[in-house]
Parts: C-alpha cells; structure tokens; sequence
C-alpha cells in the first residue's frame, strides 16, 4: 500500500514536472515570436529632403482623379492619377512610372510622397523626366475607394488583383491604362522606360506585371513585397529559377520586423515576409537578374521604403541617357519647367 501511494506521487510529480515544462516551451515560443523589446522598428526612418518640396524646384502636377472601367474584372473600375513633371514636353516622349495604391504613395502626409520625389530628381537630372501614375485597386461602383487608413483589403478588388498569379492584373495596366494614358501624353514606347511599384501585395502585383509583361515594363520597385502564401507568391523564387531570364530590373527592400510567419507559437515559412523577399532576392540573384535589395529594421509599412525611395529611384532610372561633354551647359543645368505654348500657337 505504501508502495503504490509512492508511486502516485512519483507519478504526480513527474505530470507537474511535465506540464511545467510545456509550459515553459510555450512561454518560450510566445517570446520568440514577439518583436525584441526596445524601440519601435519604424522609429528611425524619417523622410528625407528629396522627399520633401524644397524652395525653387518646379512642382509638378496632379490631374484626376479619373476613372478606368475594367474589362480584365468586369463590373469593376479602377481610380487613378496623373502626375506631370513642369518639364513635361509633348513634343518629347516622357518615361512612365505606375505606382499600385496610389492613394497611398501620393498622399501628401502619407509615408511615400512620391510625387516631391519625381519633382526634385527630375528637376536635378537623377531620373528623366517621367510621367507618374497612382492608381487605386480595382472596385465595384458600390464599393468604397481606398483610403491612407484602408487599403482596400477588406472591401474592393485588391486581394484578387495584387495576389494572384496571373495576367489579369497586367492585362488592367498595359491594355487598359496604358491606351488611356496615350491619348493625353507622349509616352516613350520603349519598355526601358517604363517602371511600375508598390508596397506589400502592390509590390507583388507590380512585380507580376512585368514578369507578365516584361516587353511593357522592364523596371520594378518592391517595398516590402508580398511574396507569400496569400495567393500563392511565395513560388516566385522556383518560377524565377525554372523560367527563362526576363529583361526586368528589380529593387526590393523589407525589414527583419515585417510579419514573420509566426503565431500561437507555430513558424509558417511561406507566411514570412521577409524570408521570401530574402528568398525572392536570391533567385534573382543567382539567375543573373540586375538586382538591388535593402534590408532594414522596420515593421511591415511605408516607413523605410519612403526613406530610401529616393534612392530606389535613382537606381532603377540610373541608365537614363547622360552628356559627358564638359560645353554641354544644358546638361550641366537644372531642369526648368517646359515652355508653355500659346492657345494660337
């Protein structure tokens, strides 16, 4: 008898003893999956001047918004936006930049600003002069337009368009935006000259427009990229490898805060935003793809990308054409506003 009271405490103890340790495992999985303590991730980017407007530099404009009826989704419509440098010519045909969210990246308090961007490496000659594009994702006439405090997720077409691995998306910007675009302004035919980014799932959706479309677009900016299991990105490292190599251009930046595939203690790689992007990186990489990444502290947002757009633009756009003649005074200039021709004229 006093054998078998032994025993149960023996046994007692050791099912404490284990269930202790279980719950130690899991403290220990809910501190891992928790950010570091310390400052915010996001607490050390600030804009820059280049993203600012700055004294004497010619502002572009913002035309729209304006409305595109899709055929690539039927039922729904897209909203955009048109930014024209001052030194817009007709006459002279203008490279192209599209950006996804467009709200967002034109939202002047907004994290991007890229608009003050445009203005100030145009009118400095880091990137030629472009014609800026902010369009919204796609929605249904009932639905509301995407704003700085939502983006649509929840309530427009954006999932579908920005996740999805087909062409669909890319038949809404070179089918349907592009012949738009043309009968306003003197674009450049040549896909060199064209770019398109975004952020999140509109980094993954401009990415697959010029993976879809590389004889359109050949130039990428990706800002903390989607390229997880929401649709099914999270193949793009395999695709870029087993595909033949595109003429695409790609800049990718994200952060070791971003959403790290981790809950209720369980890891899911393909859940890993910034696994992937690193992943993403390394195909590209080892396929021979031009290639620039950066990788920074910050959380998932607009934060880090909006400090260094700057300097994602100037390296997408680092072969536009350039004067090395020391007479070359006009290459040596500013750029000034377009001369305005008259309504007679």
């Amino acid at each position: 008898m006093r054998m078998a009271i032994t025993l149960a405490v023996l046994l007692g103890c050791a099912g404490m003893a284990s269930t202790a340790l279980a719950q130690e495992e899991k403290a220990k999985a809910r501190a891992k999956a928790q950010p570091p303590r310390g400052p915010h991730p996001d607490s050390h980017y600030r804009l820059g001047p280049d993203s600012l407007p700055q004294e004497g530099v010619p502002k572009g404009e913002i035309r729209g918004p304006f409305t595109l009826p899709s055929q690539a989704y039927p039922g729904t419509q897209h909203t955009y936006w048109v930014y024209v440098p001052a030194q817009y010519d007709p006459a002279v045909p203008a490279a192209l930049m599209v950006f996804q969210d467009g709200q967002a990246f034109k939202d002047e308090k907004g994290d991007m600003r890229a608009q003050n961007v445009m203005d100030n490496l145009i009118y400095r000659r880091e990137i030629p002069v472009m014609i800026g594009v902010f369009i919204n994702p796609g929605r249904r006439p009932d639905q509301p337009e995407p704003t700085p405090r939502n983006w649509g997720d929840r309530d427009t077409n954006r999932p579908t368009e920005y996740n999805s691995l087909d062409d669909r998306y890319a038949r809404v910007i070179t089918e349907e935006l592009m012949p738009a675009l043309r009968k306003d302004y003197n674009i450049s035919t040549d896909p060199e000259r064209h770019g398109i980014g975004g952020s999140s799932s509109g980094a993954i959706a401009a990415f697959t427009v010029a993976w879809e479309r590389p004889n359109e677009f050949r130039k990428v900016l990706s800002n903390v990229g989607s390229f997880v299991n929401l649709r099914g990105g999270h193949v793009y490292p395999e695709k870029v490898l087993a595909s033949e190599k595109k003429p695409i251009r790609v800049y990718l930046c994200d952060g070791r805060n971003d959403n790290r595939g981790l809950r209720n203690g369980r890891y899911d790689e393909t859940r890993d935003w910034f696994h992937q992007n690193v992943r993403l990186m390394k195909a590209l990489t080892q396929k021979g793809y031009d290639v620039n990444y950066t990788w920074g502290m910050n959380a998932h947002g607009q934060k880090f990308g909006g400090a260094i757009l700057p300097d994602m633009m100037r390296w997408l756009w680092r072969d536009a054409p350039v004067s090395t003649d020391p007479r070359d005074m006009t290459e040596r200039s500013f750029r000034q506003p377009a001369a305005k021709k008259s309504a007679g004229s």
